[in-house]
Order: structure tokens, then sequence, then C-alpha cells
């Protein structure tokens, strides 16, 4: 499954974060405190506090924005487009027929076939997210599954399986409550009176 927007930060979701960043400089030379900031820019105490230490050590050009986090991509742009392709041929196209999922171990192959480039399985993972996909759990179902089957046995079987169950007030789970003689029929009056059942 692939991310609307690629997963992570746009463009502009990283300048809106630092235009906030660029309030928080301006409350800050104001001498305005780290936690009213957060409260004003409705940010978190702890982004509010690191900002504070990062605008007093290096001022307003500690907060401006880097871009992109993480390290280098191996891959050009151009390679990028063209595995996403690939991922979206599924893996049949490549080779594994046996099923239509792809893994990371999967993908980091492809990648070395493709591109001889190695990557690492974690790699290959963070790699699929850059590019806009999720981990998903493949439904698990056996192809020669019978559904009318299962329904008769589900309607017949497991009714008859489930049972009525205990009937209500046959035994009692206090420590210090008697059992009375009528929800325990089998007690002859006298015989056991007193006698508590846990």
């Amino acid at each position: 499954m692939r991310y609307g927007d690629g997963g992570g930060l746009t463009a502009a979701g990283r300048r809106r974060r630092e235009s906030v960043r660029m309030q928080a400089a301006g409350l800050f030379e104001r001498e305005i405190k780290p936690l009213e900031v957060a409260r004003r820019l409705r940010v978190s105490r702890k982004s509010a506090c690191q900002w504070h230490q990062l605008w007093r050590d290096g001022g307003v050009r500690a907060l401006v924005s880097r871009g992109r986090s993480g390290s280098r991509c191996r891959l050009s742009p151009r390679c990028l487009e063209k595995l996403a392709v690939y991922l979206d041929e599924g893996p049949a196209a490549h080779g594994w027929v046996e099923d239509q999922v792809w893994t990371a171990v999967r993908v980091a192959t492809l990648i070395g076939r493709k591109f001889h480039v190695s990557y690492s399985v974690s790699g290959a993972t963070r790699l699929m997210h850059r590019l806009g996909f999720s981990p998903q759990v493949p439904a698990r179902r056996v192809a020669e599954r019978d559904e009318q089957a299962v329904a008769v046995w589900k309607e017949a079987t497991w009714a008859e399986v489930e049972g009525p169950g205990r009937p209500a007030g046959a035994t009692s789970v206090s420590r210090t409550k008697q059992v009375s003689p009528e929800n325990h029929p089998e007690d002859e009056p006298g015989a056991g009176a007193g006698v508590l059942r846990l």
C-alpha cells in the first residue's frame, strides 16, 4: 500500500514547521519563557525547550530547516522512480510467483539485481517507506477453502458445541456467602449445612 504523499514531510510541511520555529524565535527575543511559547504556538513543551536551547546557542539561524532528515539515499532520483515502477508491477513480474507480497528481503534483492547496489533489509524497509509504501500483513486464507461448508458448520455444529452453559446462580463466588439448598438439590438439608463451596 502506498501513502498519498510518499510518507514523511513534504517541502510545504517543512516550511510550515520552520515558520513555527521562527515565530518561537521572535517570542524568545521578547524574553518569553519556553513554556509560554509552547502554549501560544500550541506545540509540546519539549519542542519549545529544545528550540529555546538551539536559539540561545545559535540564534535564529539555528532554527532554520536543514531539509530532509536521514542519510543520503544511495539511489539516484531516476533510479527511485524506476524502483517505484518495478514495485507497482508486483513480485510476479520479477520472478516471485508463489505469492504477490513484497517483502523487505525481496526489495533488497530487486535493488541489487536492477541497480547493483547493496541494501540491508532494514535499509530496504526505510526506502520503501520513503517511496510511500506502508507495511501490510497479507490476509492468509487457504485457496481450497469452501465458504459454503464453513457457513453450514457455523450454523449447525457450532450451535450444538456452544450449548447453553451453566444456569445462572448455580455457583457462588463469595467467600462468605453460604450456598443455599435450592441451588444445590443434591445436598440434603442438614448435611453440610454451613459448608462453604468455593
